[in-house]
């Protein structure tokens, strides 16, 4: 080979040699340049996310990037977590649906006894085989007995927490009707007080009833979607002359009057229908028109049901917003049943389920103490 030719390859290589080093060195240059605000948002949303409060603010003051994204993600307000009740044994469980974390603890003084609401962090709990009947606050072992009742196919709510003066229970049956049996009882009493009164509509109680505490009053949900409301301090009950809401016709199918849920939201008396593999429909009443107005969206609020009680928050996370979240959990409990208003489907997809199936006695969300970060 030419020395001339072999000097221009030597030329030819050197220059490229040289290329690769420049982009080498500018790469990491640039990569040197680079800082923890350049992270992808997506990806310090998810970090974000799983902060307690205290930890999310303090990642907040590193820069502007970070104090947007932590703001964005930010949970001011505590979510109910879903707490299982096992057929044996006297271990629970306590699925967290912001952290996605279950929690396992153990409550042998819980033995025999089985879940009847919950309230401000308190379980009303009723033992079958002896009709105690008593409250129990998981998070502090706290218990605060209540006078025996027999309980049959009606449910029980009470009015807050019972170390409040104002705490009131109520359940309500129907004796025929147009009679119903109301009982109500407080903590220190020595009995529950039982009246009958007369129904101007037709009112059937059942375990598939719903009950919520709302504005000083109690309103009972009955099978067939008439509303029964009770005023425990003037002790006066009446069936509201609302008709039920109206759903499509193919929610009339089985189990239709079991799909079911209601809460309180802001004042306002929120219903929740469902029907297997149909999206569920959401009803707001009006009690100045007398009518159920079905909701669109929840505006920003997230709702937690379960068969004997319900819940609604505002200001968790973005992305639980204006959704529903069921009382099941997929995925070996790293995520929960919900439905979004916004994307009108459920997450996961195809996750719907039936809830008229389920045992509602199984699980039930309750409200952990603010700032709460899990049992130690």
């Amino acid at each position: 080979m030419p020395v001339k030719r072999r000097r221009k390859l030597k030329l030819l290589n050197d220059t490229i040699t040289d290329s690769r080093r420049t982009a080498t060195e500018v790469k990491n240059e640039n990569l040197e340049l680079q800082t923890w605000s350049d992270l992808p948002v997506e990806l310090l949303e998810l970090i974000f996310s799983r902060l307690t409060l205290d930890n999310n603010i303090r990642v907040s003051a590193v820069c502007k990037s970070w104090h947007s994204v932590a703001t964005s993600v930010r949970v001011l307000n505590q979510s109910p977590w879903l707490m299982y009740f096992p057929k044996f044994g006297d271990w629970y469980d306590f699925y967290d649906p912001v952290h996605r974390i279950t929690y396992s603890l153990q409550l042998p003084e819980l033995n025999g006894s089985r879940v009847c609401y919950t309230k401000d962090g308190w379980l009303l709990l009723y033992r079958p085989r002896t009709h105690r009947v008593f409250f129990y606050n998981p998070f502090t072992r706290q218990v605060i007995k209540l006078p025996r009742f027999e309980m049959t196919y009606q449910i029980v709510a009470f009015s807050c927490a019972p170390t409040s003066s104002d705490c009131v229970l109520f359940t309500v049956k129907h004796v025929s009707p147009t009679v119903v049996a109301i009982s109500t009882c407080y903590p220190g009493a020595t009995e529950w007080a039982t009246v009958n009164y007369q129904n101007r509509l037709p009112f059937v109680s059942s375990i598939w009833n719903k009950l919520v505490f709302c504005n000083g009053l109690f309103y009972c949900l009955s099978l067939t979607g008439w509303l029964g409301v009770f005023n425990p301090a003037e002790r006066t009950w009446s069936v509201l002359s609302v008709p039920p809401p109206k759903c499509p016709q193919n929610f009339f199918a089985k189990n239709w009057w079991k799909g079911k849920f209601m809460t309180e939201q802001d004042g306002n008396i929120v219903v929740i229908y469902t029907c297997s593999s149909e999206n569920p429909i959401i009803f707001k009443l009006d009690p100045t028109l007398r009518q159920w107005e079905e909701m669109i969206t929840l505006d920003g609020v997230t709702l937690f049901a379960s068969f004997l009680s319900s819940h609604s928050r505002t200001d968790l996370p973005g992305n639980m917003r204006n959704n529903v979240y069921f009382s099941k959990v997929r995925f070996y409990g790293k995520r929960c049943i919900s439905f979004s208003l916004d994307d009108c489907r459920y997450y996961p997809r195809k996750e719907w389920h039936d809830w008229g199936e389920q045992d509602p006695f199984e699980n039930i969300w309750i409200e952990p103490p603010q700032n709460f970060s899990g049992f130690t």
